[in-house]
C-alpha cells in the first residue's frame, strides 16, 4: 500500500532540506478549510507517510506524532524507502557496528540515540550484557515489540529493561512506566574505564547512569595540578550525583569531596567506591548552600567540578538559569587556589558553549581572576552530534587553569 502523502510549506522544506529531520505542525499545509492535518487523519502511530512541498517534490519518509508540535520526523530522505523490519534492522546495525569501532574502554555505552542514528524517537543503552531501551513517540511505542526482538537478535542481552518514564513522553500522551521486558534482573555489573560499576537499571536517572559524560570522567584526571612534596591535590566535585568524576579522582590519587542532594544516589557511590577500594568523602546536601558555606569560610581547592542538571530545560527559564551558573562558578572561582583547575559543565541544550563561555568570563572578573581555557569537551562519542541538528550537542565541559 503507497504511503499516505503530506504537503509541508516553505519553511519546512527550507528545514529538512538544510538537514534538519523535523517539522512542526505549524509547516504542515492542510487541504482547504480542512484544517492544517487533515492529511494526516486516519495515519496509524508506526505508520510512515510521504513528504513533499507545495509544488510536489519529494521530501523523504517521516514518522507522524500526533500529539507533540514536533508533528513528523524524518526516517528517510529516500521518498521510495520502505520503513518496516529490515530498514529498522539496518538502521540499528548501522549504530551499533559504530560503537563497535569507536567505543573503547567500556561495556556501558549509548548503542542508539535517536535522530543521530536516523531512528528518531528511540534510545538505547547498553550496560554490559544487559539492555535499556526508551521509545519516546508514538511511532517507536508501536514498534516495541519489532524493536526487542530485532535487539534480541542482534546483541542477545541477558534482559532488556524499559525505562518508558521519561517526562517528554506526556507530550506524546504516552504512559509513563519503568518494567522489565526481558530476562530476571535489572542489575547490572559495569567496567568504565577502570572503574567496576553496580547498577539498578530501574531506578535512578536517565537509563542508569549519566553515559554522556563518560570520557569526561576519564579525561579529567590528567589535569589535577602537581602537588609539592607529594601532598595530595583536594577536590570538590559539585552535583556529583553516582560519583563519575569523584571516583576517577579518588583513583588518580586526590582526596575527594563530593556533593549531591539524593542520599540515594551518595549510597550507590559510596557502594561502588567500596568496590573498587576508593575513599571519597560523600556530603548530602544542597549544592547552592554548600558552596556558599565554603566560600564564606574560606575553603579551598585545588579542583572542582561542577557538573549541575539542566538549568535551563526550556528556552523560558534561560534567564534564570544564567544566574544559577554564574552564581556556582563565582563562588568556585573564589574557592580555587593559584593553579587550580575549574572544570564546569552544563548540559542545559538552550545555553550554548559560546554563553557558558562568556557567564565563565563575568564570574571570573567578578572573582578577580584569570582563567586560562585548557580543553573545550562535550558528549561521549556514543552520543554522536548531527552538524546540522543543534539539538544533538547539548553537553558542554570546559576545562580552565586559574590564577
Amino acid at each position: 500500500m503507497p504511503l499516505k502523502t503530506v504537503t509541508i510549506n516553505e519553511h519546512g522544506a527550507a528545514r529538512l532540506r538544510a538537514g534538519h529531520p523535523w517539522v512542526y505542525r505549524s509547516d504542515v499545509l492542510g487541504k482547504e478549510d480542512h484544517g492544517a492535518l487533515a492529511a494526516l487523519q486516519g495515519v496509524r502511530p508506526g505508520t510512515a507517510v510521504r513528504l513533499e512541498d507545495r509544488r510536489g517534490r519529494a521530501l523523504g519518509v517521516a514518522d507522524f506524532s500526533p500529539h507533540s508540535q514536533i508533528c513528523l520526523r524524518l526516517l528517510s530522505r529516500d521518498p521510495a524507502a520502505r520503513i518496516d523490519d529490515t530498514f529498522l534492522r539496518e538502521q540499528m546495525q548501522r549504530a551499533l557496528q559504530w560503537r563497535r569501532h569507536w567505543i573503547r574502554n567500556t561495556d556501558a555505552y549509548r548503542l542508539i540515540w535517536g535522530e543521530a542514528d536516523g531512528l528518531p524517537g528511540l534510545v538505547v543503552d547498553r550496560y554490559g550484557d544487559k539492555l535499556v531501551l526508551q521509545t519516546l513517540t508514538p511511532a517507536m511505542e508501536a514498534r516495541l515489540p519489532v524493536l526487542q526482538e530485532l535487539l534480541r537478535e542482534m546483541v542477545q542481552p541477558s534482559a532488556i529493561v524499559e525505562r518508558n518514564d521519561a517526562r517528554v513522553r506526556t507530550l506524546e500522551l504516552l504512559e509513563l512506566r519503568s518494567r522489565l521486558v526481558h530476562g530476571t534482573e535489572a542489575i547490572a555489573e559495569v567496567q568504565i574505564d577502570g572503574i567496576a560499576y553496580r547498577l539498578d537499571l530501574l531506578a535512578g536517572q536517565k537509563t542508569g547512569a549519566f553515559l554522556d559524560q563518560r570520557e569526561n570522567w576519564a579525561a579529567v584526571p590528567r589535569f589535577l595540578p602537581v602537588m609539592p612534596g607529594g601532598e595530595r591535590p583536594r577536590v570538590l566535585d559539585v552535583f556529583t550525583y553516582q560519583g563519575g568524576f569523584a571516583l576517577q579522582l579518588a583513583r588518580a590519587g586526590a582526596y575527594v569531596e563530593a556533593v549531591d542532594l539524593s542520599r540515594a544516589a551518595l549510597e550507590l557511590a559510596d557502594s561502588n567506591a567500596q568496590r573498587n577500594g576508593l575513599e571519597v568523602n560523600w556530603i548530602e546536601a544542597n549544592a547552592f548552600d554548600l558552596l556558599r558555606e565554603y566560600d564564606q569560610q574560606g575553603r579551598s581547592f585545588d579542583l572542582i567540578v561542577l557538573d549541575p542538571p539542566a538549568f535551563a530545560k526550556s528556552r523560558g527559564a534561560l534567564e534564570s538559569a544564567e544566574r544559577g551558573y554564574k552564581e556556582i562558578n563565582l563562588r568556585a572561582l573564589k574557592m580555587l587556589r593559584p593553579g587550580g583547575v575549574l572544570v564546569t559543565c552544563s548540559c542545559s541544550h538552550h545555553l550554548s558553549e559560546a554563553r557558558l563561555l562568556a557567564i565563565l568570563a563575568e564570574a571570573a572578573l567578578d572573582a578577580h581572576r584569570t582563567v586560562t581555557i585548557l580543553e573545550r569537551r562535550g558528549q561521549s562519542l556514543d552520543h554522536p552530534v548531527l552538524l546540522t541538528v543543534p539539538e544533538t550537542h547539548y553537553l558542554k565541559c570546559i576545562l580552565a587553569r586559574i590564577e
